[in-house]
């Protein structure tokens, strides 16, 4: 099933990318004030109409959400965000993704984020290993010195307090959900979101980083983010390598 949804993830970024050269996209704002373009709603309508040829599962995309009542008994479906990051395709940086994970008893069991710009596809699937082109990635570091990753246009003062406290001054930045793909790759230790994100923004990435040695971990449940809650939102969390420990 991977190979096939990669094969969507591809098919919208083809489309994505049209629009991206273009340079002439609209932009218009969501009831939350946050920005959508036309690429998003076209990925949005791919993915949607591709996934449903791979399997029957029900699909939740960040613009076409599902309200609690109807899914809270969803056993297993797809949640997507067409177009993470934006801001990012916005601001013509490159650093923005496609997600597409299949989420099963409130958990991510399969997951694929691609990168439409660099061509660069991370995925994996529970007790499979996680995999970045075809190659196997796990986080095994144990630097002292930690690499910390924060957002291009989502930092707060509470990140930076966070990076003071452990005493981190390697910050590089990331786009989406890239941030959590360094991460899995092994070229970040730690990621501290400390401000909004959704359930699509997450969810691929997760189990990318559960295959390959990290955690995303709740800070007040102090487990890993779930899935399919009353709210989309995400409490606040810290993704990590699994050796690594952070009380805040």
């Amino acid at each position: 099933m991977i190979n096939k949804v990669i094969r969507v993830a591809k098919m919208a970024a083809t489309e994505i990318l049209k629009i991206y050269v273009e340079n002439n996209f609209s932009i218009l704002s969501k009831d939350d004030n946050s920005p959508v373009t036309k690429a998003d709603l076209i990925a949005n309508e791919i993915i949607i109409k591709e996934l449903g040829k791979i399997s029957d599962y029900p699909i939740i995309t960040e613009e076409i959400p599902v309200a609690y009542k109807k899914r809270k008994n969803w056993k297993k479906f797809w949640l997507v965000d067409p177009l993470d990051g934006t801001k990012d395709f916005i601001a013509k940086n490159g650093e923005f993704t496609i997600n597409i994970a299949l989420i099963e008893k409130n958990k991510p069991v399969l997951g694929v984020v691609y990168i439409p710009v660099c061509d660069e596809v991370y995925y994996a699937e529970i007790e499979k290993g996680a995999f970045k082109n075809g190659t196997r990635i796990f986080n095994s570091s144990n630097r002292k010195k930690l690499i910390a990753t924060d957002s291009n246009f989502h930092s707060t003062q509470d990140v930076q307090d966070f990076f003071r406290k452990f005493d981190i001054q390697n910050v590089i930045k990331y786009g989406s959900s890239i941030k959590i793909c360094k991460l899995a790759e092994g070229s970040i230790d730690v990621y501290p979101r400390l401000n909004g994100t959704k359930e699509w923004d997450t969810a691929a990435s997760h189990i990318i980083a559960n295959e390959a040695g990290c955690k995303l971990l709740d800070i007040i449940t102090k487990e890993e983010l779930v899935y399919n809650k009353k709210d989309f939102k995400n409490n606040n969390f810290i993704a990590s390598r699994n050796n690594l420990k952070f009380e805040i």
